[in-house]
C-alpha cells in the first residue's frame, strides 16, 4: 500500500509546480528575444544581399511552432496548479478545523461545533457556500479557507457576511463573525482583512496563529 500524501507533500508539489512554470516562461521569453534578435539580424542581411527569405519563412514557422507548443504546455500547467490548489485548499480546511476551537477560544468565542462545506439556497438560484462555520450559543464565526489568500477573496467573503442571516435565518439572532485562513498571506492582503474587521488565521511554523493583535475588535453582522 503506498503511503498516505500529506499537506507538506501536496505543498512542495504545489511549490514546484510554480517554481516550473515560472522557469518556462522565463524560457520563452529568452528565446522570444533571441528570435527578435535573429529577425534584426537577418532584416539587416535582406537589405545588404536581397537573399535569405527562405530561411527567415522557416524560422517564422519555428517560433509558431514554439508559441503554439509553449502555449499549450503553460495551459496544461495552469490546468494542474488549479487542480491541485484545489487539493490543497481541502487540506487547509483540515488544518483549520481543528485548530478553530483553541483560536476563538482565546478570543472569548467558545467552540460548541466545527461543520465543514455549509451549504444553502434561496429562490432564484442564489446560493451560498461556507467553508467553516463556527458556532457557540451566542455567535458564530463564518471562515473562508484559501491556500493563498487574496484581496478579492476577502471582498467576496464580505458579500457573503451580509447575506450569511439570509440564506440561514437560524442564526438570526447570534453575533455572525468573518475570518479567513490561509497559508500564503501578502501583507498587504493581512492588512486589508484586518482592517475589515475579519479574524486572520495564518501559518506559523507548523502550527496555525491569529495574526490579530489583542486589541482586535472584530466587525459584528
Amino acid at each position: 500500500m503506498s503511503a498516505a500524501v500529506t499537506f507538506k507533500d501536496v505543498w512542495e508539489m504545489f511549490q514546484e509546480m510554480v517554481r516550473e512554470d515560472q522557469e518556462r516562461r522565463v524560457e520563452l521569453d529568452r528565446r522570444f528575444q533571441e528570435t527578435d534578435r535573429k529577425f534584426q539580424e537577418t532584416d539587416l542581411q535582406l537589405k545588404e544581399t536581397g537573399l535569405q527569405l527562405k530561411e527567415t519563412d522557416l524560422r517564422l514557422k519555428e517560433t509558431d511552432r514554439l508559441i503554439r507548443a509553449n502555449a499549450a504546455q503553460m495551459k496544461e500547467t495552469d490546468r494542474k496548479i488549479d487542480r491541485l490548489g484545489g487539493r490543497l485548499g481541502e487540506f487547509v480546511e483540515g488544518l483549520v478545523a481543528p485548530a478553530c476551537r483553541n483560536l476563538f477560544a482565546e478570543r472569548g468565542i467558545p467552540v460548541h461545533m466545527v461543520s465543514r462545506r455549509v451549504e444553502a439556497d434561496l429562490p432564484g438560484g442564489r446560493h451560498l457556500e461556507i467553508d467553516l462555520l463556527v458556532v457557540n450559543t451566542d455567535a458564530v464565526v463564518l471562515v473562508e479557507v484559501k491556500s493563498k489568500l487574496t484581496i478579492d477573496d476577502i471582498k467576496d467573503h464580505l458579500v457573503r457576511m451580509e447575506a450569511f442571516k439570509s440564506f440561514l435565518p437560524i442564526y438570526a439572532d447570534k453575533r455572525a463573525f468573518g475570518a479567513v485562513a490561509a497559508m500564503v498571506i501578502e501583507e498587504n492582503v493581512r492588512r486589508f482583512a484586518i482592517h475589515q474587521g475579519l479574524f486572520v488565521i495564518e501559518q506559523a511554523g507548523d502550527t496555525l496563529r491569529m495574526a490579530n493583535d489583542a486589541a482586535f475588535v472584530p466587525r459584528a453582522w
